[in-house]
């Protein structure tokens, strides 16, 4: 390979709930990268768990959509555990609002669920040189220091406060997040007693009303 030739991901893994576009995006991929190794799973609890298995992944394509990716929180949690994994959010709202504060999270580029295959495997081959993938006419610019602040916070949870406060958000009660988790109570109370540390707040209400700054066009969500 000489020196100018693109720099292909060897294992990446597609995040989508939808299976015909999980599907569809996999493809794709693998017929222009055939060398790649593709991994696609339906619920972030999916990818969690596959990055808890597989360390050496060496890309990401996430649908900001997506049952328990609330909003940019995913994107915060897995900057904070996996800092040098690259994060490509896929979204079909390309909001110029919502591309801006996804870039000053630390997303390595935003792509469109219309855009073109060509378009797709360009924005993988910049992202893995190094470079940030943005739509045309768009740029990244500067967070605000409060919402970097939080995407840090929220980057520090484990995996099962992460989960637990996801419930919070929905509007679960302990007994039913023990029920859901098969934990009991005090552990859910202990759980949130470090959630809380963590974030910097000091009730359930403050935990989810901050952890809801992280949330985008959740009326779009399916």
């Amino acid at each position: 390979m000489n020196a100018s030739a693109p720099v292909s991901p060897e294992k990446l893994v597609v995040v989508d709930d939808h299976p015909l576009f999980r599907e569809a995006l996999s493809g794709s991929i693998k017929a222009h990268l055939p060398d790649c190794e593709v991994h696609a799973v339906g619920s972030f609890e999916k990818l969690q768990a596959l990055l808890d298995e597989r360390a050496d992944l060496d890309l990401v394509l996430l649908d900001l959509h997506l049952p328990g990716n609330h909003g940019l929180s995913g994107l915060a949690w897995l900057r904070g555990h996996y800092p040098a994994l690259p994060v490509i959010l896929v979204s079909a709202h390309d909001d110029a609002d919502i591309i801006q504060r996804a870039l000053a999270d630390g997303a390595a580029g935003f792509l469109s669920k219309s855009a073109e295959s060509g378009l797709i495997i360009e924005a993988i081959d910049q992202v893995m040189a190094g470079e940030t993938w943005v739509p045309d006419g768009m740029h990244s610019v500067p967070g605000d220091p409060d919402q970097t602040e939080l995407a840090r916070r929220v980057g520090e949870l484990t995996p099962q406060q992460y989960r637990i406060l996801l419930m919070l958000g929905e509007g679960l009660l302990n007994k039913q997040i023990a029920w859901e988790l098969d934990i009991t109570e005090a552990t859910v109370k202990a759980h949130m007693t470090a959630i809380m540390r963590k974030l910097g707040v000091h009730n359930r209400t403050q935990a989810v009303t901050l952890f809801n700054r992280l949330d985008v066009g959740r009326q779009d969500w399916q």
